[in-house]
């Protein structure tokens, strides 16, 4: 291995553990607790190095998010494979979904809540973010019904999901109804 190699490899190793190391500190004691300085005594490095991978903590909540949106597509189509009609998909996809968020409230609020410095819903939407609004278009475009624009459905069915995940995640909702939150999102906005 080139001199070269090993820097490169070195350097996106100190990458992941900055990104880990926020994630951890975010999900233990908030994202007002991710300081570049907390995170540089947590990883035993100097701020500069910090500095020298994400110009600041918007950047570092961004990798957060592009980190998790990967992991979010990847539990929906895990939870959707094992379905095996259009309605069983959809209610897995609302479960994948509404747990991931309640498992993973920093990551959650990295990707839909905090300003990562990510463009949603354009040209220049990182593939990790478009990847995952994949992930639900491949489940729910299917069940839009005739004449609906599967994509615009699927940001409806999402804007739903979100709404459910945050107003439980914030105490407005009782957490034990979301198994019946799910069956009538399922019973009444898709066409199964």
């Amino acid at each position: 291995m080139s001199v070269k190699e090993r820097k490169q490899r070195e350097r996106a190793e100190r990458e992941r553990l900055i990104v880990a190391t926020a994630r951890e500190l975010a999900e233990q004691q908030g994202w007002d607790a991710v300081t570049t300085r907390r995170l540089a005594e947590r990883i035993e490095y100097s701020q500069p190095v910090l500095y020298s991978h994400f110009r600041g903590k918007r950047e570092i909540i961004g990798a957060v998010a592009l980190e998790g949106a990967g992991e979010l597509a990847a539990a929906v189509r895990a939870a959707t494979s094992a379905a095996s009609s259009p309605r069983e998909r959809v209610a897995a996809l609302a479960r994948a979904y509404l747990d991931f968020a309640e498992r993973n409230p920093a990551v959650y609020d990295a990707l839909f809540q905090l300003d990562g410095g990510l463009p949603y819903a354009q040209e220049d939407t990182p593939e990790p973010l478009k990847d995952a609004f994949a992930a639900l278009l491949e489940t729910l475009g299917g069940v839009a019904g005739d004449g609906v624009d599967p994509g615009l459905y699927t940001e409806t069915f999402w804007a739903a999901l979100h709404g459910l995940a945050t107003l439980t995640r914030e105490g407005r909702l009782p957490p034990g109804d979301t198994e019946q939150r799910v069956e009538l999102l399922v019973d009444r906005l898709a066409v199964i």
